[in-house]
Parts: structure tokens; sequence; C-alpha cells
């Protein structure tokens, strides 16, 4: 089965496609001043953006993983942002664990799979 890679950098690309699956890079704000929701909301704005280049939608996700730097200051005020970009659908499948980023002030990144649906 051949690998399909979009949005491709240097060192890494955006997104992998392989059949009907499809894994994003990490993925984060690109305006590193916001807070926490801020940063949260630029990041699910990417997932969704990206997921439509790969011709599908957070509906069709499999998993999630969350990273944040402060879980212990930073998890409620994500959540507000991820239960509201999530009330349009079911409740998806998803990890968040504390880890140290590659940068100071990056506050949260989300890795993401997602199926292909056959038409949307």
């Amino acid at each position: 089965m051949t690998v399909q890679r979009l949005h491709v950098e240097k060192r890494f690309s955006e997104i992998a496609i392989s059949g009907n699956l499809v894994h994003l890079a990490g993925q984060l704000a690109t305006d590193l001043t916001l807070d926490i929701k801020g940063q949260t909301q630029q990041t699910l704005d990417m997932i969704d953006r990206f997921l439509a280049d790969a011709g599908t939608d957070k509906s069709h996700i499999m998993s999630v993983m969350i990273f944040l730097k402060d879980i212990e200051n930073d998890y409620a005020a994500m959540n507000e942002v991820w239960d509201a970009w999530c009330s349009d659908i079911e409740a998806l499948p998803r990890t968040c664990v504390e880890a140290k980023l590659y940068r100071p002030d990056v506050l949260v990144e989300m890795t993401v799979v997602a199926v292909k649906p056959e038409s949307l």
C-alpha cells in the first residue's frame, strides 16, 4: 500500500495517508503568545484544516493524543475549548498527558489519527 504525504517540509510532513487511514503530525498554535484557550483553539483549527486537506473531518477521528505543558493549571481551560469543538459530534477517544514540549511557550500539542469516509 502506498503512502501519500501532504504539506511536506524538509524534516516532516503534516499529513500521511495510507488507504483510508490519516495521520496528522503534532499540531500546535501559530501564535505562541496566546494563553491555553487561544493555543488550544488555534491547534484545533489546524486539525480541522489538515483533516479537510486529507478528505475527512473531526467526526472521523479515531484517536487524539493531547500533550499539555502544565496539566494541573491548563487542563480545565483546554477542556472548555475542546468541549465546544466537539459539541456537534460524538465524544472522541483521546489521551491527555503532561509533557515537556519543544519550546517553553508551547502550551499544547495534539496528534490525530482519523479515517477517510467513503464519501463526505
